[in-house]
């Protein structure tokens, strides 16, 4: 199912650029009910950049992968799809909250993360899992990786 979803991810969305290895979801208990235990997380970036504005429209479509693989109405597919910019990580999210602006379409933004001084920092709505300094090292890699696409963008146009 994994493998199945990667494979619809990258035929909508590119070339991957990064993918994690597995990584054990144990921060939180949250997810037992509808998926089970014992979960597991993969983190992958695509190689084409998209703008920020197209999130709401990712999300969306994010959202018919989780419906393609539910089973008696529990998820067992959950994706996170968000961007890095040189700024923050946006996730996008279908739940209202006070730190979360709203998009369109359902879709609102959630300022995860934030780059100061060199690394990406919590704030204090941040996910367990995000605050992880194994995942915060991820994704400074991964940004690192972004910025070096962006001033490739720059030279070609220039």
């Amino acid at each position: 199912m994994l493998n199945e979803t990667i494979t619809i991810l990258s035929e909508e969305f590119g070339g991957i650029d990064y993918i994690s290895a597995l990584v054990p979801f144990e921060y939180t208990d949250y997810y037992a009910k509808e998926s089970g235990h014992s979960l597991v997380r993969r983190f992958i970036s695509f190689e084409t950049l998209v703008s920020p504005d197209m999130l709401p429209d990712i999300k969306l479509f994010t959202n018919k992968v989780e419906e393609k693989f539910m089973r008696d109405g529990n998820r067992l597919v959950n994706i996170d799809p968000g961007y890095i910019s040189q700024a923050h990580l946006i996730l996008a999210t279908g739940k209202a909250y006070t730190h979360r602006p709203y998009l369109r379409d359902g879709i609102y933004a959630d300022l995860t993360l934030i780059f100061k001084k060199h690394t990406f920092r919590t704030l204090e709505w941040t996910y367990p899992d995000y605050s992880d300094g194994n995942t915060i090292a991820m994704l400074n890699n991964i940004r690192e990786r972004y910025t070096i696409q962006v001033q490739r963008l720059k030279n070609n146009h220039l």
